[in-house]
């Protein structure tokens, strides 16, 4: 069954990080993504951030090369980008060029601190952007420094999930006015936004400027992680009073307990023991699973949360659309395994394509 976005070819032009998530995304629901390889881009083998795609490896150096991109996007409805800004323009094909060729195309672009403003030259990555929005001073404990969350609010939610988002709002606006538009995607911009309930708490009273001192950072005893007997760790997260009250009752720690009280607790016990303990207890308490657990989890083996592609083991498309569900993912092909038959299509013929691959313009 087709995806929802089927229909739709987006070029990717290879980065790391946010775009690629992004591009993801929209191939996981059907658009055609198109991966434009370049010479020395970082990758991970088998990485599920290319699953999806097809892959034609271009020396943007050359004239020849730029050509192809710009023959590509002349037929797209998107584009995705995550270079530092003014990349693009110099070779050739920044937003004014292709958006006068193709008026209708959406060009998305991704970096750390967006296309404008007195950073947007600087060098950075996801803990830098993050430390901008307020939010990272919050992450942690209070006797130690800030504690980055892996990279993934700032690169992840804040760029790749961000993008995807205007990606999609764009195409439908290109789809009804026939107007294409640039997609500024800054993860600073995006990372900030995932706080908005933060920012909400403290013009309300309800947040204070400082670690473990509020609900959500670790300051009340109901929400937080725990070590067991096991040094396994125990989520809890009971913040209405009935959850709060079925967990007291679950650790037979009174109706008020201090954190030191909740963790001498459950130190008693190992890990699987307090999951079976509160099977059937509404308590809001889950165990803390390592990346090689999570996939073998009876809920996650339930849904298909995991799936493996590929001989490696990853997160399956989310979120399910049920009309338009996600195909099983495909394989991250060869870099350049795709370039003779998009050649081909854009109308370059054997003679011209064996040219390219001798000047080294197609890989």
């Amino acid at each position: 069954m087709p995806g929802a976005l089927d229909g739709l070819t987006i070029i990717e032009m290879a980065g790391l990080g946010p775009g690629p998530f992004a591009a993801m995304m929209l191939a996981d629901h059907g658009a055609r993504v198109i991966r434009v390889e370049r010479p020395g881009n970082l990758s991970v083998p088998n990485d599920p951030l290319t699953r999806n795609r097809e892959s034609i490896a271009l020396d943007l150096r050359q004239e020849e090369a730029r050509a192809i991109v710009r023959a590509l996007a002349g037929r797209a409805e998107g584009l995705i980008e995550g270079y530092r800004p003014g990349v693009m323009e110099k070779l050739g094909f920044g937003p004014d060029e292709l958006l006068e060729a193709n008026p209708k195309l959406v060009y998305g672009r991704v970096t750390g601190w967006g296309q404008e403003g007195p950073l947007a030259q600087a060098a950075g990555h996801d803990i830098n952007y993050l430390a901008l929005t307020g939010l990272l001073s919050a992450i942690g404990t209070k006797d130690r420094p800030a504690v980055p969350p892996l990279n993934l609010v700032a690169d992840y939610a804040g760029g790749g999930l961000m993008l995807a988002f205007g990606m999609v709002a764009a195409l439908l606006h290109a789809q009804r006015s026939g107007e294409g538009q640039v997609v500024d995607a800054a993860m600073t911009d995006g990372a900030a936004l995932t706080g908005a309930i933060i920012y909400g708490m403290r013009a309300a009273g309800l947040w204070k400027d400082e670690r473990e001192a509020n609900l959500l950072d670790g300051g009340d005893a109901i929400y937080g992680c725990y070590r067991c007997a096991d040094d396994k760790e125990l989520s809890v997260g009971a913040i209405e009073p009935q959850f709060r009250a079925a967990l007291f009752e679950g650790l037979g720690v009174g109706t008020s307990p201090s954190r030191s009280e909740m963790a001498e607790a459950i130190a008693r016990r190992p890990r699987d023991e307090w999951v079976a303990h509160f099977a059937r207890i509404d308590a809001c308490v889950a165990p803390v699973l390592g990346l090689g657990e999570a996939p073998a989890y009876p809920h996650n083996q339930a849904r298909g949360t995991f799936i493996e592609v590929g001989g490696v083991t990853q997160p399956g498309p989310a979120p399910r659309l049920g009309s338009t569900p996600a195909d099983a993912p495909r394989a991250p092909r060869e870099e350049g395994a795709d370039g003779s038959a998009i050649l081909a299509e854009l109308g370059y013929d054997e003679a011209a394509i064996a040219g390219l691959r001798t000047s080294g313009a197609v890989r």
